[in-house]
């Protein structure tokens, strides 16, 4: 199963900065939504978006987080979303640039999805949340046309101002941060689409110091992550399969091996060899489906139990405390 529903850890850390630099304790912050400062030391590895979202939930109990996401490509160098920032900066124009952030857009965030779209003599560059796991989908608008416009501010070294900034989302009690970071733009909220809207003339821009020579060799990079999110790990497609068999018993080894045609004991060896087990894998699918059901009202606990493939709901319980430290009541409770 390809990787989906993450986020690249030098995007993580991009809000990680612009937090610090509000005077918020990020060590602590990482630690009370479970991420381990080794998963943000590989600027091309992924975390899940779920736990991303999880930064903003802790953050709205510290701060204003509609002030951060709309300040964060102010907070932040553009070039720190890694190896994409690369390939558009050596792009020859802010035109082509555009066309590099919609190919490679995964790379940085495979949750959302940008597209580019003529209206007249204007372009609009629409942003469409495609990830369940995005549940505060304002502040992943606001922060992803604030670094996009930081962007082509800092590739053409002129202060890019949008015509109008339309939001998918209900117009807060109070605008002026949206105010202050697209000045002076028209904002419409309870649009159909969150976008970014310029004159198209804006498109033949040349990039400041671009070096169309080194464009290969970020590609080449771009190309590989690229390569690597979309096709399928071992690990991913034995998920994949824990996930089509969990119906109301739980997926045997066996049964995952035969629908894989490999053999147990090989299956076995290169699992271990990525550092895993079967069990583990199963434990990752069942909590990450757990906390998914225990949000939807409707689902009684025992109903995700049987989902799950627990003959029993006690069963259940004892593993989703062992996994999480909460009971799954709780976890109801907080995910509210």
């Amino acid at each position: 199963m390809p990787t989906t529903n993450t986020l690249s850890a030098a995007s993580v850390n991009m809000i990680l900065s612009a937090t610090r630099q509000q005077g918020i304790d990020t060590d602590t912050l990482i630690e009370a939504v479970g991420i381990s400062p080794d998963c943000l030391r590989d600027p091309d590895g992924r975390l899940p978006i779920r736990q991303v979202q999880a930064i903003w939930r802790e953050l709205s109990a510290l701060t204003n987080t509609n002030r951060i996401s709309l300040r964060l490509g102010e907070l932040i160098n553009p070039s720190a979303v890694g190896v994409v920032a690369y390939v558009m900066m050596h792009s020859p124009t802010l035109d082509r640039a555009i066309k590099q952030l919609c190919r490679y857009q995964d790379i940085i965030c495979d949750g959302t999805r940008l597209l580019v779209r003529q209206e007249g003599d204007q372009v609009a560059l629409v942003s469409r949340i495609t990830s369940a796991d995005i549940v505060y989908p304002a502040l992943v608008y606001n922060s992803e046309l604030s670094i996009v416009l930081s962007a082509f501010r800092a590739l053409t070294g002129l202060l890019v101002t949008p015509t109008e900034v339309r939001f998918a989302y209900p117009q807060p009690a109070d605008v002026r941060e949206h105010e202050r970071a697209f000045a002076p733009a028209r904002l419409v909220f309870d649009a159909p689409e969150t976008a970014l809207v310029l004159p198209a003339s804006l498109l033949d821009t040349p990039v400041l110091n671009a070096s169309p020579g080194m464009m290969p060799l970020f590609e080449q990079h771009a190309n590989a992550l690229l390569n690597r999110l979309t096709t399928p790990s071992l690990a991913g497609r034995v998920r994949n399969e824990i996930v089509t068999l969990m119906k109301g018993e739980e997926p045997t080894l066996t049964a995952v091996a035969d629908r894989l045609a490999i053999g147990v004991r090989t299956l076995q060896g290169h699992l271990r060899s990525e550092g895993l087990t079967y069990q583990n894998l199963l434990d990752e699918v069942r909590k990450e489906l757990a906390q998914r059901h225990l949000r939807d009202p409707f689902l009684s606990t025992t109903d995700i139990a049987y989902l799950l493939g627990y003959a029993e709901p006690s069963v259940f319980f004892r593993s989703f405390k062992k996994w999480t430290g909460q009971t799954p009541g709780a976890y109801r409770q907080l995910a509210r």
